[in-house]
């Protein structure tokens, strides 16, 4: 088991480092923690987004960097960790300088464009080459594709088949590809960095425009962009347009002005599940800084003539689909992590461990819908094992369920153990909490949960948060029309509520929670009814532990915040707060 050290110890440590982020409880940029990554190069590719990155070495104190990784999504927040698919090794002919990378596909490989430095040199442009968008990548030619002392690749494919290579630093360089991305017709040619193309750099004579480096382009409705790092140093970045590949560029403005604490950025752009996404990179881990970056996305619509909004780092960007419990979960694949590392598993794939007590994984919107039965995970430990916890909501949140994990003779000595749950409803964000003695616990390959075999499995009584008092059919009476309202929690039938395959919330077997009349306005009285099917009898679970109305969209709310026993509950907009915040009990 890989012993380095450990990037992240709490999460509280890390959100205040991330005081450029706004105040939140589980920030999901950087969104790889374990590990410090930079220069982002997004690609989409069969309904996933592929992310390639350099990886700065822990403590670096220059831009130490000796190998390139993978991560992937399919929902924008929750990342999957492919390893180190290439390294400095791979280039027979390089020794020094795995730096900002691209890459594309074609012709059903994965063509992957590196600066490095040549042995006895200066810096070349290699070409990394895989079947498959996590390789592995071997060496495409044996020697550089292109050398001239300058770095930062990019390569586009416009709509004709043409294919482009740029890079450069100080100066911005283009080569068109041949169809086997491996070689070029014509010489390298230098893009004029114009005032009117590039902006102006105030103060530097020598250096006149904006641009510096990392040039992104490419091309939305019939309009070609360049997206780049501008002005060291700090960088901030700016982009230009033009009618084709090769200019005229014309000067647009800042994307993302200087700020965090790297002195360098690197953008990426993709268009991904409808939303636009800005990829980026900074300091904002602990440890981090110039050379110890960390990369983020935002999320960002052009506007309405087709020109790139100033953008500023946040939090990030919310889910753009849901995860699937039910089938097999990568451990690797986090929002947020803390403590945990990943490392390559002999079962192949990736594995996270130096897990200690306290440590966890966060995995954002999990649809385990009407209910999970069971829980499945591929452990393996060479001490004594440990405990994992599933918690619903945060890293402290309800518990339903634990599955405890046997010493299991080493490492890399993988078994499967599960446990029942109960509770896990609706859609979630889950935390796997690990806990234990004392040293590194265990290694988890992956996890599956089993879904529910009966309504009863997802039957419980639901605690106000605010109030600590359950939602409650006063007096117990079934009649259609009685009141909800909150009461002292206990085992009695008019407080055991079951959540359904057509997302009621029923009790007494056919009498399901409704909204008094259909109504929609804030104030509307919660009541039972005789299920019927009807929208104002469906509720959707929502992660932060609201629950909304999908008739009036509006959520169930204890009446003026009020906690005491005979609080109505009615319908009110959704805002967030603990009187609209319910935990199955």
């Amino acid at each position: 088991m890989h012993r380095r050290r450990r990037l992240l110890a709490a999460a509280v440590g890390i959100i205040s480092a991330l005081a450029l982020f706004p105040a939140t409880a589980e920030a999901d940029n950087p969104i790889v923690q374990h590990i410090y990554t930079a220069d982002p190069a997004p690609m989409v590719h069969n309904g996933r987004v592929y992310l390639y990155t350099g990886h700065d070495e822990d403590g670096s104190t220059t831009f130490t960097m000796r190998e390139w990784r993978v991560f992937s999504s399919a929902d924008m927040v929750n990342w999957t960790d492919h390893g180190v698919p290439m390294n400095l090794g791979t280039f027979a002919w390089a020794d020094a300088n795995a730096w900002a990378g691209h890459t594309i596909a074609r012709n059903g490989k994965f063509y992957w464009y590196v600066p490095v430095r040549r042995r006895g040199g200066g810096m070349a442009i290699g070409v990394g080459v895989s079947d498959s968008p996590t390789g592995p990548f071997r060496d495409a030619l044996g020697r550089p594709l292109v050398e001239n002392g300058e770095i930062d690749p990019h390569a586009f494919v416009d709509d004709d088949g043409q294919a482009y290579l740029y890079w450069g630093n100080p100066n911005l360089w283009y080569v068109r590809l041949n169809a086997d991305m491996i070689s070029f017709s014509g010489s390298p040619t230098r893009i004029p960095l114009t005032t009117a193309g590039f902006g102006t750099r105030p103060g530097n004579p020598d250096r006149p425009t904006l641009y510096e480096e990392a040039p992104w382009v490419y091309k939305r409705n019939g309009l070609y962009y360049n997206v780049y790092a501008a002005q060291c140093c700090s960088e901030h970045i700016a982009y230009s347009t033009a009618p084709g590949p090769t200019g005229p560029w014309t000067y647009r403005g800042t994307v993302m002005p200087t700020q965090g604490s790297s002195f360098t950025n690197h953008p990426g752009i993709v268009d991904y599940k409808g939303g636009s996404y800005f990829f980026y990179h900074n300091g904002a881990l602990p440890g981090g800084g110039g050379y110890t970056r960390s990369v983020a996305v935002e999320k960002f619509t052009y506007n309405a003539d087709g020109t790139i909004p100033r953008l500023t780092m946040t939090a990030g960007p919310g889910p753009v689909d849901t995860l699937d419990p039910y089938v097999r979960q990568e451990a690797e694949t986090i929002a947020w992590g803390s403590g945990v590392e990943t490392e390559p598993a002999a079962e192949g794939g990736m594995n996270i461990g130096n897990i200690e007590n306290g440590d966890y994984t966060k995995v954002r919107n999990v649809a385990f819908g009407t209910g999970a039965s069971s829980f499945t995970a591929r452990v393996a430990s060479a001490t004594s094992g440990g405990v994992i916890e599933l918690r619903l909501g945060s890293a402290t949140g309800t518990v339903v369920g634990r599955c405890t994990v046997p010493g299991t003779g080493g490492w890399q000595a993988w078994q499967s153990v599960s446990c029942p749950v109960s509770g896990a409803a609706g859609n979630q964000d889950l935390f796997l909490r690990y806990t234990g003695g004392s040293g590194y616990l265990l290694n988890v390959n992956w996890w599956q949960f089993t879904p529910g075999g009966s309504s009863s499995d997802v039957t419980s009584r639901l605690l106000g948060v605010g109030a600590n008092r359950c939602v409650d059919v006063d007096g117990g009476a079934t009649a259609s029309g009685t009141a909800v309202l909150l009461w002292d929690c206990h085992a009695g039938a008019n407080q055991q509520w079951t959540t359904t395959a057509s997302s009621e919330l029923r009790i007494f077997g056919d009498r399901c929670l409704d909204a008094l009349d259909q109504g929609t306005a804030n104030g509307t009285r919660v009541v039972i009814g005789l299920c019927g099917g009807q929208a104002s009898q469906k509720w959707t679970l929502n992660a932060d532990g609201s629950i909304r109305n999908v008739h009036s969209g509006l959520c169930l709310d204890a009446e003026g915040a009020a906690t005491a026993n005979g609080t109505r509950l009615v319908l009110w907009t959704c805002n967030g707060q603990n009187n609209q915040k319910w935990n199955r009990a």
